[in-house]
């Protein structure tokens, strides 16, 4: 008996978000991966809709050979695609693709393009199934998720603080504001599941000012709790000076420093997450290999702050941090959306 057998709800889970992506049989449905995706996803999202009666073509692309340098990890920046243009135009080609790349298509240089054509993406995020089955996406958190888009797009700034000293502000005009509710039913759209979150990229020289990271916020980079405190100063958009004495700020400074790339220093994208089924502790439950953390991106009422690629002004960069944040304020135009750690 095969894992998909024994685990009938991680098959009953793909079905699930495919159904609500509402694929047509008339559409036409690319299967991306890479020679190193999981296996086990592919074969469950293939199983999935194969049982919904929907065809399907597999397009799979070499995973690159790691390069020399920092190690990779959960970026949302798929490199597989680069220099793969056939495969690149076959998913253009395509009404849906369900990405089940490593580092999934969201910040991926060849997705702009893919996008353009109509195409939509739905991206599986590299998890153990069991957390994929935990965060199933519902219906409601659609109309969660755009009331925040909404009023983040309706901001002229957006303040955070926190009682350890965080104090940051991101001039909000002209940022590019999306909304991740875990399933894609339009054209030219892009989600990923585990969802349920916000996100602004802002414009240039929009972020300023200073993140204290404490014991108990989330490296996910990194796939740990932050143990000892690390005060980030930002200029411009740009992470200037990191300070602290533990193991973490050393871990950061060198892994910044891997990079030689000073876009890696860079403020990607700045939000909240709004998922109630999110779990803090998720991170102590499994080994590294088994999860993406983006199921912690999502959790309700962290402060997500992200340094690296933002395609809305073109930057592109290998180097990546997601850093979720717990405890604190954010405010939009003195409004408060997130109190003390919990979403208004």
């Amino acid at each position: 008996m095969n894992e998909i057998e024994t685990h009938p709800a991680w098959l009953d889970a793909f079905e699930r978000v495919f159904a609500l992506c509402a694929i047509t049989p008339d559409e036409t449905i690319a299967v991306l991966s890479e020679t190193g995706s999981r296996t086990l996803h592919v074969s469950l999202a293939e199983a999935a809709l194969k049982r919904m009666g929907l065809g399907f073509t597999s397009v799979v692309v070499p995973t690159p050979a790691p390069p020399s340098g920092p190690i990779i990890r959960s970026t949302g920046a798929c490199e597989a695609l680069y220099g793969a243009s056939e495969a690149v135009a076959r998913l253009c080609e395509s009404d849906v693709v369900i990405d089940l790349t490593i580092e999934g298509l969201m910040h991926a240089r060849d997705t702009g393009r893919i996008l353009q054509s109509g195409t939509r993406i739905m991206t599986i995020s590299n998890e153990h199934p069991d957390i994929l089955c935990r965060l199933i996406p519902e219906p409601e958190m659609k109309d969660t998720v755009r009331a925040a888009v909404s009023t983040c797009r309706g901001a002229a700034q957006m303040r955070v603080t926190s009682g350890a000293g965080t104090d940051l502000t991101v001039d909000m005009s002209g940022a590019a504001t999306v909304g991740v509710w875990g399933f894609t039913d339009r054209p030219g759209t892009l989600a990923h599941w585990p969802a349920g979150l916000v996100v602004s990229f802002p414009r240039q020289g929009s972020v300023n000012g200073q993140l204290v990271f404490q014991p108990g916020d989330i490296n996910l980079t990194f796939k740990r709790y932050f143990e000892s405190p690390v005060t980030f100063t930002l200029t411009d958009d740009y992470v200037t000076e990191i300070a602290g004495t533990g193991a973490d700020a050393r871990l950061m400074r060198a892994y910044f420093e891997g990079f030689g790339d000073r876009d890696a220093y860079s403020t990607s994208h700045v939000g909240w997450g709004l998922n109630p089924a999110a779990r803090y502790e998720a991170l102590t439950m499994y080994d590294k290999a088994d999860l993406n953390g983006t199921e912690l991106r999502a959790l309700a009422g962290n402060f997500l702050y992200s340094t690296g690629a933002n395609e809305f002004v073109g930057r592109f960069t290998r180097g990546h941090f997601d850093l979720p944040m717990m405890g604190c304020d954010i405010l939009l135009d003195d409004t408060a959306v997130v109190q003390d750690g919990v979403p208004v």
